[in-house]
């Protein structure tokens, strides 16, 4: 069992596709990006596995409500893995409740689990506190800032990674996953020790 990293999937996001200046996603429809995340997600994550998901899971609006609901639960069922949801700015609450009343035992475990805010884990002698949007945590020692909203940005403190599907922080592996595919532990920490000694350089 391995724990895993993302954000921003955005399944669904029809104004991404293309060269999109937030998010450009080389997509010829929604069709195709969501099923290059899932089958990318899917070829490292097995069902055993348990991904921390950084919000902004989805960007579909229709009426009534319930329709695009009913999309999204389809695309996150596809998905290997149990899911623990840190709410995004386009995350509803609507959407989790719906989440919520369709959960189910996975594994012997819920499906989803759900964070209005942030989750702390402990790997390593290192804390990661997960949220959505970057946070600003001033001077602090072992604590690393794993977030997503920001795309294909960077904040400029190198206690703050990006591990949303956008991000330019995966330029510090030495390996680069295929789109979509969730970060494991030892990606984040090479890119931890990767944006550190990026910034020993600029002193």
């Amino acid at each position: 069992m391995k724990d895993y990293f993302t954000a921003d999937t955005h399944f669904f996001h029809k104004d991404l596709l293309g060269d999109s200046k937030f998010a450009p996603r080389p997509f010829a429809s929604v069709a195709e990006m969501n099923q290059t995340i899932i089958d990318n997600w899917n070829k490292r994550v097995t069902p055993e596995d348990t991904v921390y998901h950084l919000g902004d899971i989805a960007l579909y609006f229709t009426r009534p409500e319930k329709v695009s609901h009913e999309a999204v639960l389809k695309v996150l069922n596809e998905l290997n893995g149990h899911l623990v949801l840190i709410k995004g700015n386009h995350d509803s609450r609507s959407f989790f409740k719906y989440l919520a009343a369709h959960n189910y035992e996975y594994g012997g475990k819920p499906k989803f689990t759900f964070h209005d805010v942030g989750v702390l884990i402990k790997v390593n002698h290192r804390q990661y506190y997960m949220t959505h949007y970057p946070m600003m945590m001033g001077i602090v020692k072992q604590i690393i800032n794993l977030h997503g909203h920001i795309h294909h940005y960077a904040v400029g403190i190198k206690e703050n990674i990006n591990v949303g599907v956008d991000t330019p922080e995966s330029d510090y592996l030495a390996e680069k996953p295929p789109f979509g595919t969730p970060f494991s532990m030892a990606e984040v920490e090479e890119m931890v020790k990767g944006k550190y000694d990026d910034f020993q350089k600029r002193r």
